[in-house]
């Protein structure tokens, strides 16, 4: 039996009966990540002695007969921008190389107070800011699929700890499809909740009208786990919803006949690979045959997510990352200096990569006298008409369809110096983000012996829709089954 292998619902029942413990499970885990982290990358920290005890705590509960929830003992892996109080949050930056937080994030305490085991915070683009991975300051992610390929991003580690059973289930956060792009990369099942859905408390923000954090999983079942941990109202978070949380398993139930999908013409024509093509037209075919109405649908502004975006997202970011001067916390330029701007223009220069600049520099431009109107208003006005193209089309279906990631895993270094074609990567999964309605990507075919994901985009709060169609497309196919041959 190899336990790094199994989904987190099949460790459950082992490790409630008995036949298996959780230190047994959590060793097994730290066996693999000693096997192919040096090849993989996906770690920036491990959290062995910690894990250990999380999982001896957890088994003497089962021993003593203690009643406890389906994520007891099992191994996960937070993305390194969730605050952890005594271990380092870097957010992959130089900037915050040796911030140890004095709190955890909400999703930590909740993932912590249901047992769960927690094996490192994973690598990911710095600040959040990519799509690949490659934005580390320290490392880069490698595809468990082809080492030579991204991972995806900004979530890449985790996405890639879950592939090559690294970790069981991780932690993601998604801006702009940080968690869908990753786990389609990857073949994980991958879900953005809707925002407000999960606390954002304790999440290094990047863009905070569009962050959301939410899991990477090896299949449907195990996202509905988790999320029945993570969501919530959190009064930490005034962004959180106020709503009762469904009980995400029991929609599990294969009854989907009664469902009716939307397929975005926009989101499958130019831009999208063939062969991606091909593997979510099949996919959608597959939804007909389990008895979902399948019909297109046009989303006409869809075109305009992009520019939306890189106004709003880095606008919020040049806000969000004012905070990191030098002087309170984090890296701070090493000294003379000529006066307080020159401390805060080195630090700020020398503290954050390439990509945060440049996002840092768009949203202040954007947000500038003279350019206010012009910009960010503007792609405001916008985003409330693409929030209204996805509100029409949710009066006449229930879920919406298209391709998660615009193309196959693209090999490490091949887009470093094209960010069109890096911005690109993002086309299908952005639009969610920017009208805040949830989304999930799951694995629906394989290209040229690598992953390709199906997206699925579900009204506000109804993530349980979305997991109920997505369970039954994957109990009728089998690429949840496979696994990286590393």
């Amino acid at each position: 039996m190899n336990l790094p292998d199994l989904t987190a619902h099949e460790l459950s029942k082992l490790i409630a009966a008995q036949e298996v413990s959780a230190r047994e499970v959590a060793e097994a885990l730290f066996e693999r990540i000693a096997q192919l982290e040096d090849r993989v990358q996906s770690y920036l920290l491990l959290m062995r002695d910690k894990a250990l005890e999380q999982a001896d705590a957890a088994d003497r509960k089962i021993a003593h007969g203690e009643p406890v929830g389906p994520l007891v003992g099992i191994p996960l892996a937070l993305k390194d921008l969730l605050a952890t109080r005594g271990f380092t949050t870097t957010c992959a930056s130089k900037m915050l190389e040796n911030w140890i937080p004095p709190y955890n994030a909400t999703v930590v305490e909740k993932c912590a107070a249901a047992g769960m085991v927690f094996l490192g915070k994973t690598n990911m683009d710095e600040f959040a800011m990519g799509s690949s991975t490659e934005n580390s300051a320290f490392k880069i992610t490698h595809n468990p699929w082809d080492l030579e390929r991204v991972p995806g991003g900004s979530s890449g580690g985790s996405a890639a700890a879950v592939a090559a059973g690294e970790a069981i289930i991780a932690l993601g956060s998604d801006t702009g499809g940080s968690i869908r792009q990753p786990a389609s990369l990857c073949g994980c099942v991958g879900l953005k909740p809707t925002y407000g859905r999960v606390s954002r408390y304790g999440l290094v923000a990047y863009a905070s009208s569009l962050d959301q954090i939410g899991p990477l999983t090896k299949d449907v079942r195990d996202c509905a786990l988790i999320m029945n941990v993570i969501a919530g109202r959190d009064p930490l978070d005034a962004t959180s919803a106020d709503l009762p949380v469904p009980d995400y398993t029991a929609h599990l139930n294969g009854e989907v006949q009664d469902l009716r999908a939307g397929v975005v013409t926009e989101l499958l024509g130019t831009g999208i690979a063939p062969e991606v093509k091909d593997c979510v037209l099949a996919a959608v075919k597959q939804l007909e045959n389990l008895g979902i109405t399948c019909e297109e649908v046009s989303l006409p502004h869809s075109e305009y997510a992009l520019p939306v975006y890189y106004i709003i997202a880095p606008a919020e970011c040049s806000s969000n990352l004012a905070r990191f001067d030098g002087v309170r916390y984090g890296y701070r330029a090493d000294p003379p200096y000529k006066n307080v701007v020159d401390l805060f223009s080195r630090t700020r220069a020398e503290g954050f990569g390439r990509e945060v600049r440049l996002r840092i520099m768009l949203g202040t431009y954007a947000l500038s006298a003279g350019y206010y109107d012009a910009y960010y208003l503007k792609a405001l006005k916008v985003r409330t008409l693409i929030k209204q193209d996805l509100d029409r089309a949710f009066q006449r279906f229930d879920f919406l369809v298209s391709p998660t990631s615009p193309v196959l895993p693209f090999k490490i270094g091949e887009r470093a110096d094209d960010q069109m074609a890096m911005k690109l990567a993002d086309i299908c999964t952005i639009p969610i983000n920017i009208a805040g309605i949830p989304a999930l990507s799951l694995p629906c075919g394989f290209a040229q012996g690598l992953p390709v994901g199906m997206q699925l985009m579900g009204r506000p709060f109804e993530e349980q829709t979305l997991l109920r169609a997505a369970h039954a497309f994957e109990q009728s196919t089998d690429y949840h089954t496979r696994r990286a041959p590393l």
